[in-house]
């Protein structure tokens, strides 16, 4: 009973990290739904439903004392203000990305995030790189100009939705704050210039929302739904299952906005674009190779410091 128990929770880790995954990975056919809603105006709703949503979630999952712990700590929500505004940033970015047909460029950036994290967790965190993991970072680097070249400007999508992310990951990490907790702190500091700015909407006659019928007006509330699922979803993984494991299963979101990009919006995908992905792919391989052989000889030699 006792060893069955630990098996159960892990395959119900992995099941919930593939849902949080695969859900974010098709983020992109959600947002066009909300046209004609511009992209600020849909990151306002977003923000302020989802902060309505979560505050029902703790009630619900009776984590009042938590959040009142975290408010109460300066440090941290000095922290979560900071991770509000860069989340925020990349929520924003996202959308419009998405809604300006650029599905593809979205999925890049997601795909070059580890490689980001990495980075600034030697530029900040005083993290050391293995030789194989400067390598990627490297190949990264080049596929970036070769993009650059190819698409004739850097692509920004990309590198805002890769650097703000990390960032973001950086910043929560330094906060030290529960999943639910973060959460609302993060739409709790944004509600109130997100809701600001769907009043100043409504008020010049500048507000899509109620006026092109019910089921747009559920879809716009509905942000909240498929912001927080997802994000409840990762938070059940994260306590289940090796973070080695939740970071393999990361790829499935950028895999599965690749294919959409290219299958469903049919973005145009050159040869010189191909190169760059390819090599993108390649230090990811090399990346990941190197993260796991590491975590094995580390098992290993000290198997009791090794996070399982």
């Amino acid at each position: 009973m006792s060893e069955a128990a630990p098996a159960s929770e892990s395959r119900r880790g992995v099941l919930l990290g593939l849902s949080a995954w695969v859900m974010w990975g098709f983020f992109p056919l959600y947002w066009p739904l909300l046209k004609p809603s511009g992209a600020v105006e849909i990151l306002a709703h977003r923000i302020f439903w989802s902060m309505v949503l979560m505050l029902v979630v703790v009630v619900a999952l009776s984590r009042r004392a938590a959040l009142r712990r975290t408010l109460a700590d300066r440090r941290a929500r000095l922290l979560l203000a900071v991770a509000s505004v860069l989340i925020t940033v990349n929520w924003g970015t996202y959308i419009w990305g998405v809604n300006h047909d650029h599905v593809v460029e979205t999925s890049l950036g997601y795909f070059i995030n580890p490689l980001v994290s990495v980075l600034l967790g030697v530029l900040f965190l005083g993290e050391r790189m293995r030789r194989l993991q400067w390598a990627a970072l490297a190949l990264a680097g080049v596929a970036v100009v070769g993009l650059t070249v190819e698409y004739g400007r850097p692509p920004w999508v990309a590198l805002i939705l890769a650097f703000s992310f990390g960032s973001y990951g950086l910043v929560k990490k330094k906060a030290d704050a529960g999943a639910v907790e973060s959460v609302v702190i993060e739409t709790l500091v944004m509600s109130p210039v997100a809701l600001g700015y769907i009043v100043v909407l409504t008020a010049t006659g500048a507000s899509t929302f109620g006026d092109h019928g019910l089921l747009h007006a559920v879809l716009v509330v509905g942000t909240a739904l498929v912001t927080v699922v997802p994000l409840l979803c990762f938070a059940g993984a994260a306590t289940r299952i090796p973070l080695s494991t939740l970071g393999l299963m990361q790829y499935l979101t950028p895999t599965v906005q690749f294919v959409l990009g290219l299958a469903v919006f049919h973005e145009p995908m050159p040869a010189m674009r191909w190169v760059g992905f390819a090599l993108i792919w390649l230090a990811l391989v090399l990346f990941t190779a190197e993260t796991l052989r590491h975590r094995r000889r580390a098992l290993r030699v000290s198997p009791e410091e090794v996070p399982v």
